[in-house]
C-alpha cells in the first residue's frame, strides 16, 4: 500500500522515522515521504490511501514557521471522512493544541513531557491492535496527552514516574470518523522506540488496521 508520511520538524529529525518504518517496507508498504509542508497539498494527498503524520506543527526542521491552517485541518478531515487512513505517531500530535479541527480528528493531542525517563508500555493484550506487542519499557518522552470529549479506544497506557508518583498517559488508540480511520501512537522520540520489536509490531497493526488491510 502507497503510504504519505509527513515527517521532518524542530524537535524531530526525519532519518528517526526513515530509519524506524525502513524494515516495514517488505510487509507490504510503500513509503513516499514529505519533510518540507509546503510540499504538501490536499490534492497530492487524495494520491494515498494512508498517510502517516509524524511531524509537528513545524514547516521543516530548519522553517519553524506552523503550517497546520484551517483549510489543511479541514482537508485531513474530509480525506478521513472519505474512507481513508490517518496514523499520527509521536510528534504527529505535537503544536496542534490550537488546531482545533485537527485536535478533533485526532481525538487527543500532546501537551508536555518531562526530561527523558524510561517509560512502561502497557497494552492491552486482548486488543487486535496489540498483536505481537507485549508490555515493554524504554527510554523516550513520556507524553502527557489533552483528550477529546468523544470516545476513543485506547489499547495502550504508558507510565513513568519514581516511587509513588507514577504518571499514567493513553498511550495508543484508535477510532473511526466517517468512512475512514484514524489512530495515535504517543511513544517515538528516540529511533530505539521505533525499532524495538514490539514498538515495530504495534506500527505495523496500526498501518493495516488504518489502511483497512485487517
Amino acid at each position: 500500500m502507497r503510504t504519505l508520511v509527513l515527517c521532518d520538524d524542530r524537535w524531530h529529525p526525519a532519518r528517526v522515522p526513515r530509519e524506524g518504518v525502513s524494515a516495514l517496507q517488505d510487509r507490504g508498504f510503500a513509503f513516499d515521504w514529505i519533510e518540507n509542508a509546503s510540499e504538501w497539498t490536499a490534492e497530492l494527498m487524495l494520491n494515498y490511501q494512508l498517510v502517516v503524520l509524524t511531524k509537528s506543527n513545524h514547516v521543516s526542521f530548519t522553517d519553524h514557521r506552523e503550517w497546520m491552517t484551517d483549510e489543511s485541518q479541514a482537508a485531513f478531515v474530509d480525506y478521513v471522512r472519505r474512507g481513508n487512513g490517518l496514523l499520527a505517531i509521536h510528534s504527529g500530535t505535537a503544536g496542534y493544541q490550537e488546531t482545533p479541527v485537527l485536535r478533533n480528528l485526532l481525538g487527543g493531542v500532546f501537551m508536555h513531557h518531562p526530561e527523558q525517563c524510561e517509560v512502561t508500555m502497557d497494552v492491552d493484550a486482548n486488543h487486535p491492535m496489540t498483536v505481537g506487542a507485549p508490555p515493554f519499557t524504554i527510554q523516550d518522552e513520556h507524553y502527557f496527552m489533552a483528550m477529546g470529549d468523544h470516545d476513543v479506544d485506547i489499547f495502550m497506557t504508558t507510565r513513568s514516574g519514581h516511587g509513588h508518583n507514577v504518571h499514567v498517559q493513553p498511550g495508543g488508540w484508535c477510532r473511526s470518523e466517517g468512512a475512514g480511520r484514524v489512530a495515535v501512537l504517543t511513544p517515538g522520540h528516540n529511533l530505539e522506540v521505533w525499532l524495538h520489536p514490539s514498538y515495530q509490531a504495534l506500527i505495523l497493526n496500526a498501518l493495516r488496521w488504518c489502511g483497512k488491510i485487517r
